[in-house]
Parts: C-alpha cells; sequence; structure tokens
C-alpha cells in the first residue's frame, strides 16, 4: 500500500453512494491520485473505479452498478419465517464488501486499537447495516429513507454546484469549484464514518467491562464505575434479573440510576422508580424518598439521581421494594 494508486470516478454531479466508495479507498489507499472523469482510457488506466465505466469484479478494482443486467445484492434473509431479498448494492455497498474490512483495520492502527478478526468483522457489518445499505437504497431508487435534505444521501447531494453559482466561471473553473466540493463531501462523510466505527469500537470494548461489573442488591441492580459506558444491549440480553444500573454521570457529581428497557430500543422498562417520585428534585424527593442527597427523579420514572453512590444505591433499593 506503499505504491501511488489511482482512484477514478465520473466527473460532475456526485452522490454519496461514489462520495463514500472514492473515501473507503482513499482510507485503505492513503497514497493515492484521484481523478474525476468520463474518458474511457483514464476509467481503464485507474486502479480503481467507482460509480463508473460499466463493470463490477472488485478482483480488478472495478465498482459500478448501472450495467445492463447488474443483479449484486446482499443475501437474502429470514424475517417472520419469510424471505426478504437483500438490499441491491451501489456503489458504496460495492466498495465496502470488498474493503470495509481492510479500512476498519486501518482506522484501529490509526487510533491504537488492536482489533481481532471478529471484532472487525462485527463493525464492518454493523457499519453497512446501519449506514451503507441506506446509501445504497438511496442511490439506486429502493425507497427514500428520509425524506427531504435530512438524511446523509440528501446532505452530501447539497454539496454540489449549481447555476447561480456557476455563473461567469468557465468549464476548467466549473470542474475545480465542483472537485472542492467533491473532496469537502469526501471528508464530512468519513468524519462520521470514523466517528460511527469509533462508536462500534467503544460498544464492543464495553461488552466485556459491563459484564465483569459488580452486581448488587440480590443481583438486581448493576454497578457501572464509569459514565457513559454503552450497557443496554448486554444487560437486556444476558441479565434478565437486573432492573437498574448505576453510574457515576459525566460530570462526576452524582450517580445515577437507570432503568432497563424491556428491550433495546424500547420506553418500557422492566420496573419504572416509584410513581410517588415522578418530576421531584432536590429536598421534596429527599422528603419524599428519605435519601437525603437526593438530586432528581424524571418525570416518566426512567432515571434519577443522588450525590453520592450510597445514595443512589439507598435509591435502588427503595425503588425495588416499593
Amino acid at each position: 500500500m506503499t505504491d501511488t494508486t489511482t482512484i477514478a470516478t465520473h466527473s460532475g454531479t456526485f452522490h454519496a453512494d461514489d462520495v463514500f466508495g472514492v473515501g473507503i479507498l482513499m482510507g485503505v489507499f492513503p497514497s493515492h491520485t484521484l481523478i474525476r472523469t468520463r474518458k474511457q482510457e483514464l476509467i481503464e488506466a485507474a486502479d480503481f473505479v467507482v460509480d463508473v465505466g460499466g463493470t463490477w469484479d472488485a478482483a480488478t478494482g472495478r465498482f459500478d452498478h448501472h450495467q445492463r443486467g447488474f443483479d449484486g445484492a446482499r443475501p437474502a434473509r429470514e424475517v417472520d419465517g419469510a424471505t426478504v431479498p437483500g438490499v441491491g448494492y451501489a456503489s458504496a455497498g460495492l466498495v465496502w464488501s470488498a474493503f470495509g474490512t481492510a479500512y476498519v483495520q486501518a482506522w484501529a492502527s490509526t487510533h491504537g486499537h488492536t482489533l481481532d478478526e471478529a471484532a472487525v468483522a462485527s463493525v464492518v457489518n454493523s457499519i453497512d447495516h446501519s449506514l451503507v445499505q441506506y446509501l445504497d437504497i438511496v442511490d439506486t431508487g429502493q425507497g427514500d429513507v428520509s425524506p427531504g435534505i435530512f438524511g446523509l444521501s440528501s446532505l452530501i447531494a447539497q454539496l454540489n454546484t449549481h447555476w447561480l453559482e456557476e455563473q461567469g466561471l468557465d468549464h476548467t473553473a466549473k470542474a475545480q469549484l465542483l472537485e472542492t466540493r467533491f473532496r469537502e463531501a469526501i471528508a464530512i462523510t468519513r468524519k462520521f464514518l470514523d466517528h460511527a466505527i469509533s462508536k462500534k469500537v467503544a460498544q464492543l470494548r464495553a461488552m466485556d467491562s459491563v459484564r465483569n461489573a459488580p452486581r448488587l442488591l440480590g443481583g438486581r441492580v448493576l454497578h457501572l464505575q464509569e459514565g457513559g459506558m454503552p450497557w443496554t444491549h448486554v444487560v437486556v440480553n444476558e441479565m434478565p434479573e437486573v432492573m437498574f444500573v448505576i453510574y457515576p454521570d459525566s460530570d462526576g457529581n452524582q450517580y445515577q440510576i437507570k432503568t432497563v428497557p424491556v428491550e433495546a430500543g424500547s420506553f418500557t422498562a422492566r420496573m419504572d422508580l416509584p410513581e410517588v417520585w415522578a418530576g421531584l428534585r432536590d429536598a421534596e424527593l429527599a422528603a419524599v424518598s428519605g435519601v437525603a442527597d437526593s438530586v432528581f427523579c424524571h418525570l416518566n420514572l426512567f432515571i434519577g439521581g443522588a450525590r453520592s453512590f450510597d445514595g443512589a444505591l439507598k435509591l435502588a433499593e427503595l425503588a425495588l421494594a416499593a
């Protein structure tokens, strides 16, 4: 990966799928030359070609999906006993399927993380499931996953130049402006992607910490010694007896007690905090609960807090007995 690599994509208006695909290759091959062209001789000479050229062949670095007869798609899956076709590929998905692993490995190396093969695969699959497939869906017209301009595909499209900006510019100046915007789009897209990877790695690293955290009050309260650690999936899927999680808040001046949802993403808890605490703060909550350093209880009873760990633990004990 030390030699200069030529990456080609089409000139003119860009979309999120070619922006993403080129950005992935730029990350995997830091020493590269980027060409935006429709000239066939330049396309054929490039090491990698994204969203143009009429060929899908990962082995030779060709990642187009516009050619007649293209039927590349993710594997079908079973949903409620029925077979659901996989999401069809656009260039974003084609490049990610071939180089997502290398991109995540490069990101990990740059950020000082050592990820085993299973962890890398988990990150790659998560990013495809949560981001890349939606870029493909929009680009290929399989659906409008985010109406209006609310969504990465639509927001990236806003960076294309328009007629008013182009007034008075010759062809060369227009191309230069669009080139600048294209590179801005890549930088923005990679920033979001890299943060998504970072978050997924943090979730994976947190899993063992959550599993090994102390369980108090008969195993029904989990104590996390670090705030901000993602715990929901592990607790929901692996700890059916845990009703509350206690952890320090981000400012370090109180401990919070949080209810456990019945499933990830649900607003229904296994057990709510007591109804009589709803919306109370400080002295009012202390008077009702008997916990002197009580801070608050949310009106919807899913989170509360106290100044000390002992105070938060006492709130949890009272909630369990309510």
